[in-house]
């Protein structure tokens, strides 16, 4: 069987959505096709903490989502250094929510609906499409064991981290990022804990570091009442042994105990800066998918939400010309560079920085430094110092010297990635030579850090 679309999006989570709703409400024909079937569609592990709350594109309006928003009063990032008998308190700029992560997929999924967009459930996308020249040109999927071929001018992967549709393209003809490792990834597991009383910090996200380096463990309030109690950790570290990590913590905070479990689910997702390119000829790749992840904090969503709508709008430009070249599609790699992914780029340098700390020290110190600065280093990729402020941070994180010089210079190099990120190319020509200086920047931060090349 064979269907044929303007546009087909593989995946029903909130890139996927944005993109759709953003094409179809314009009146192109689009299908999502979602291997879930409809009643779990939009069932995804998640942190449910939703950065950017009060500024999410039009395509699906922000009030169709806000039932899903179940705390708004979020204000503050609390972080659990045990080994130092230390909590520290620090700011999120911005309007904050946690939501109910399912029901906020639903409504996207409905969001898109009514934009116009087409749903196919239960449908597993097998292969990738292309034609002689190498333009993607569709998907083959199976449906209750029928084989159905997806016809489309051009292919939208929100297929999610390591996504199967890149394993089945031919990019050899494109600047398609392919420097895609499992090692980028971090694998993530979370349960929906019920408690009887109310915690006392249902105003914060609450974070702490696991017993091993590669991993930190989080609790985000729902409700005062309904916790999302996960952790993440990279992928080459054993995931049954982490998880342990997390019950066994679970046992023994006191706000826990009688608790019930309401919900179990995991995940892959990107802790890497985001692809340098994410379109070829007939396709684009959103959100997980190019790598649309917050490497320091795992948050995903309001990115993923206008990368949809960078991805949707250059389709609707895309079919206007009838052009959905490699080049045709650049400008979406622009707009994504110039909104988030510059950022990200930068954040991507202090994850790097702390594989190569041991987890003891990197805590000692953190707990050294002024929360403000932490807050906008974590969430703008950098932060401003005065000398005032720095006597005193060698003052208080006397006894991590070494190890605050060492982030001193790392803080420089990932600034200079950040205005290395401002040039970023108008066109896929000026892709390889900006990728080389890049590149450069990069030594020079594996040969600061000590850290083991990422890339």
């Amino acid at each position: 069987m064979s269907e044929r679309y303007d546009m087909v999006v593989v995946g029903a989570g909130t890139s996927g959505c944005y993109a759709a709703a953003t094409v179809a409400r314009e009146g192109y024909d689009v299908v999502i096709v979602e291997r879930k079937t409809e009643e779990e569609a939009g069932h995804i592990a998640c942190g449910d903490a939703l950065k950017g709350a009060d500024a999410f594109p039009e395509a699906i309006p922000k009030e169709k989502l806000e039932p899903a928003f179940t705390n708004t009063g979020v204000d503050h990032g609390r972080f659990e250094i045990p080994r130092e008998d230390t909590v520290l308190e620090i700011p999120v700029p911005g309007e904050l929510a946690v939501i109910d992560r399912w029901e906020y997929g639903r409504r996207i999924i409905q969001g898109a609906k009514d934009a116009g967009a087409e749903f196919h459930y239960d449908t597993v996308v097998q292969d990738v499409t292309q034609d002689d020249a190498g333009r993607v040109t569709g998907v083959r999927a199976k449906h209750e064991g029928d084989v159905v071929e997806y016809e489309s001018d051009l292919l939208i992967d929100a297929a999610g981290a390591l996504s199967l549709l890149q394993d089945k393209t031919d990019f050899s003809d494109s600047t398609f990022d392919t420097n895609v490792t499992y090692s980028q990834f971090c694998s993530a597991y979370r349960e929906i804990i019920h408690v009887d009383e109310p915690v006392e910090w249902d105003d914060a996200l609450v974070f702490k570091p696991t017993d091993r380096a590669a991993g930190y463990l989080w609790y985000f309030p729902r409700t005062s009442t309904e916790i999302n109690a996960g952790l993440g950790f990279q992928m080459n570290e054993k995931p049954m042994e982490l998880v342990d990590d997390l019950k066994r913590d679970l046992r023994t905070r006191p706000e826990f105990q009688g608790a019930t479990v309401e919900d179990k689910l995991g995940a892959a997702l990107p802790t890497r800066r985001p692809y340098d390119s994410a379109v070829a000829p007939g396709f684009i790749a959103v959100g997980d998918a190019a790598g649309h992840v917050n490497p320091t904090t795992g948050g995903g969503i309001a990115g993923a939400a206008y990368a949809g709508k960078y991805a949707g709008e250059q389709a609707i430009e895309a079919f206007e010309t009838g052009d959905t070249s490699e080049h045709a599609l650049w400008e979406y790699n622009r707009r994504v560079m110039d909104h988030f992914g510059a950022r990200y780029a930068g954040l991507d340098i202090y994850n790097i920085f702390t594989t190569a700390v041991d987890v003891d020290d990197l805590m000692g110190m953190l707990g050294a430094l002024p929360a403000e600065k932490l807050s906008e280093a974590l969430y703008s990729g950098s932060a401003n110092i005065g000398l005032k402020l720095k006597l005193q941070t060698a003052l208080d994180a006397r006894d991590h010297w070494r190890l605050v010089y060492d982030l001193y210079k790392t803080k420089k190099l990932a600034d200079r990635v950040l205005d290395h990120y401002d040039h970023y190319p108008t066109d896929p020509r000026g892709l390889p030579a900006w990728q080389d200086v890049r590149d450069d920047l990069m030594d020079d931060v594996y040969a600061t850090t000590g850290a083991v090349p990422k890339y």
